[in-house]
C-alpha cells in the first residue's frame, strides 16, 4: 500500500511555500503521521512558528537544528501560534515561547487537561458546538459515553504523565497569552492573517487565513490525503455537523486562497476540491453505518465500529468516531438509541 503523504517522515528540508513563510518538518511517531509541518513566518521582529510540536528534547532538538538552517534563533521568535489543543501541535509551544519570550496565540477555546474549563467562549452563533464540553482529565483512560472503559498503551500513558508531571523540565504546559476568536486579525509575515474557527476535529480548532499573501493554515482540518479523526469525546455535541459546516467556511475563502499549509503532508492547492473530498468521505461512511445497522439491528457502538473499520483498527479510536457519526445520525433524527446493560444500543432508521 503506497504511503499516505501525512505518513511520511520528517526530513530536515526548510522551503519557502509563500511570501515570508518557510516550511519544516518535525519527527512524531502517532497512529498514521510521521511528521508535522512547523511554519516559520518572517517579519522585521523575527519570526512566528505555527505548530512547534510533540513536547520532549527530541522535538526541541530538531526544533532548533530547524530554525538554524532557516536562520532564526529561538530569541529571535516573538509569536508562537498553535492550531489546536492535540499534543503534536502544543507539545513544545510552552517551552518554545517561555524561552523565547514570545506571545503564545491560540483560539479562544482552547484547552488541556492541566486547565481543561479555562475558556469556553467557541463560536455558538456559527456552529453548533457546546463549550461546556471539555475533554477529559485523564487522556488516557476513563469512560466513553457510549459505555465501557477506553485504554491506551501503557507507552502512551506513560508520555502523558511525563507531560503532566513537567518531569525533568520536559514539558511546559501551554499558557495563551492571546486568544483569538472567528474574525479578528493578527499581524504575521508583516501583513494581516485572519482568525478562522474551523471546529470539528477539536472544539478549538484554529485556521489562519492570509487574504493578502493567498495562503490558508489548515491545520488538521483540511489535510491533503487523510481525513482527520472526528472524536465524539469532547468536541461538541455534533462534531461531525461542526465539521462539515467548518469544511464549508474554509472552502468559501477559495478565492483567495492559492496554496492550503496543512499540518501533515505537503502543500496543495485545490482547497474546494479536497474539502469536497472529505465530505464525501463523510456521507459515504454515513451510508455505511446506515446499511450494517439496518442489517444487524439494534447494536452497540463497539459492534458498529468493527463494520466500519479493519481490524487493525480496532479500539478507542474506532470507537469514538463511530459514536459521532451514530450522534450525528440520532440527532438529526435518523436514529434512536437506548441504553442496555451500561452500555448505548443504536437502531438507524431506514
Amino acid at each position: 500500500m503506497k504511503m499516505k503523504q501525512e505518513q511520511e517522515p520528517a526530513g530536515d528540508q526548510v522551503t519557502e511555500v509563500g511570501p515570508n513563510v518557510l516550511r519544516m518538518q518535525l519527527p512524531i511517531a502517532l497512529p498514521g503521521l510521521g511528521h508535522v509541518n512547523t511554519y516559520a513566518l518572517l517579519d522585521k521582529r523575527g519570526a512566528a512558528i505555527v505548530d512547534p510540536g510533540l513536547p520532549g528534547p527530541a522535538t526541541w532538538k530538531a526544533l532548533k537544528h530547524r530554525l538554524r538552517a532557516a536562520g532564526v534563533r529561538v530569541r529571535d521568535v516573538h509569536t508562537v501560534v498553535v492550531t489546536h489543543s492535540h499534543p503534536d501541535h502544543f507539545g513544545t509551544a510552552g517551552k518554545l515561547a517561555k524561552a523565547a519570550g514570545a506571545e503564545l496565540v491560540t483560539h479562544s477555546a482552547f484547552r488541556t487537561w492541566w486547565a481543561p474549563a479555562s475558556h469556553n467562549c467557541a463560536d455558538e452563533d456559527v456552529h453548533d458546538v457546546d463549550p461546556t464540553e471539555f475533554a477529559t482529565e485523564n487522556p488516557f483512560q476513563g469512560e466513553t459515553p457510549w459505555g465501557g472503559t477506553y485504554t491506551f498503551s501503557r507507552k502512551r500513558q506513560w508520555q502523558w504523565k511525563l507531560m503532566r508531571t513537567r518531569f525533568l523540565g520536559i514539558f511546559v504546559p501551554p499558557a495563551p497569552s492571546r486568544r483569538l476568536r472567528h474574525g479578528e486579525t493578527i499581524t504575521l509575515a508583516g501583513r494581516e492573517f485572519i482568525a478562522t474557527h474551523t471546529p470539528g476535529h477539536t472544539l478549538d480548532h484554529l485556521c489562519l487565513h492570509d487574504p493578502e499573501g493567498g495562503l490558508l493554515f489548515s491545520g488538521d482540518h483540511v489535510l491533503p490525503t487523510i481525513t482527520p479523526h472526528i472524536s465524539g469525546l469532547g468536541t461538541g455535541r455534533d462534531p461531525l455537523k461542526s465539521f462539515v459546516a467548518s469544511l464549508d467556511r474554509v472552502a468559501a475563502l477559495a478565492d483567495s486562497v492559492r496554496v492550503v499549509l496543512p499540518a501533515h503532508g505537503h502543500p496543495f492547492t485545490d482547497l474546494v476540491g479536497r474539502a469536497e473530498d472529505i465530505k464525501r468521505h463523510h456521507e459515504e461512511r454515513l451510508e455505511k453505518l446506515q446499511k450494517v445497522s439496518i442489517a444487524l439491528g439494534p447494536a452497540t457502538v463497539e459492534t458498529l465500529s468493527h463494520e466500519l473499520f479493519r481490524p487493525a483498527r480496532w479500539g478507542p479510536m474506532a470507537e469514538s468516531e463511530t459514536y459521532a457519526h451514530l450522534e450525528h445520525l440520532r440527532l438529526a433524527g435518523r436514529a434512536d438509541a437506548r441504553q442496555e446493560h451500561g452500555k448505548l444500543v443504536y437502531e438507524v432508521h431506514p
